[in-house]
């Protein structure tokens, strides 16, 4: 059996759809019942769903019953009051899981935010896999609003380009690696296949609309004011340092997308085409 956690947000139900349609049993761990965006009817047939807090590990217990495999996903909050995993883990191994995925970031490798998380499942003593994804394309979301209230997206560095991801194709890799062999002890950079710059995202969901969108541009200190409506502060500085002023490693292609799917990853205009209701 595979527990996924964070299992009805932008990965986690594409993951635990994808391992079910795979004929692996799948045991949905969320913080909420039914969770805010998907409730738990949602979720395919056959699958357990079970609310529980990583930061309250004993809540994972149930969960863990009979589990091979555990893939972790941490909210923002989690990370942001210290992200401790060292007691969900040694929950899980006392369940007698035997591997873990960790869905990281980039910005891990780049210094850009702490291995704090990536540091824990490595001391886990469980065969470790870690997934470092850079921007989902399904970060654009946030300017839903202003494009279905005025078709205009207000954000900041708008030509600078980073190979963003399609959350589906970050729930297809991470399958391969809960399911596969020789994944152990591995680190998957994930990116999109082409940079893309938030002004060519906004033409690409204007395209998806057929209606005119126009990109605004905000200053940095505008864009950190917003975010901090939403995001530690720590987290918000370190994004903002990674969209506004990249180091290469950010700005490069990975093949290991691919090399886990066994496809080209998706580019943005599919997945603004594939999700344009949200921004109608």
């Amino acid at each position: 059996m595979i527990v996924v956690t964070g299992a009805t947000g932008k990965v986690g139900q594409p993951l635990v759809r994808a391992l079910v349609e795979a004929g692996e049993d799948v045991t949905a761990v969320s913080r909420n019942v039914p969770a805010r965006n998907v409730p738990a009817r949602d979720l395919p047939p056959g699958v357990r769903h079970h609310r529980a807090d990583l930061a309250e590990p004993e809540q994972l217990k149930p969960a863990l019953d009979g589990a091979d495999a555990l893939f972790l996903l941490t909210s923002g909050e989690f990370i942001g009051s210290g992200g401790d995993l060292g007691p969900a883990l040694d929950t899980a191994r006392a369940a007698g899981v035997g591997r873990v995925v960790l869905l990281s970031s980039q910005g891990v490798g780049t210094g850009h935010h702490p291995p704090v998380l990536e540091d824990a499942v490595r001391a886990s003593g469980l065969d470790w896999t870690l997934l470092r994804p850079g921007g989902f394309h399904s970060n654009t979301l946030l300017w839903a609003d202003t494009v279905r209230t005025r078709r205009e997206v207000v954000a900041p560095f708008g030509d600078v380009a980073l190979p963003t991801i399609d959350p589906a194709d970050i729930a297809g890799a991470a399958a391969a690696t809960l399911r596969g062999s020789g994944h152990t002890g591995r680190i998957y950079d994930l990116t999109g296949p082409a940079p893309i710059t938030p002004r060519k995202q906004t033409a690409a969901i204007q395209q998806a609309l057929g209606e005119p969108v126009r990109f605004v541009e905000q200053s940095r200190s505008e864009a950190r004011a917003h975010m901090l409506a939403f995001m530690p502060e720590p987290v918000v500085e370190s994004t903002l340092d990674m969209l506004g002023t990249p180091p290469p490693a950010l700005r490069r292609v990975s093949p290991d997308t691919e090399l886990l799917l066994g496809r080209p990853a998706r580019p943005f205009a599919h997945w603004a085409l594939t999700n344009a209701a949200a921004f109608r």
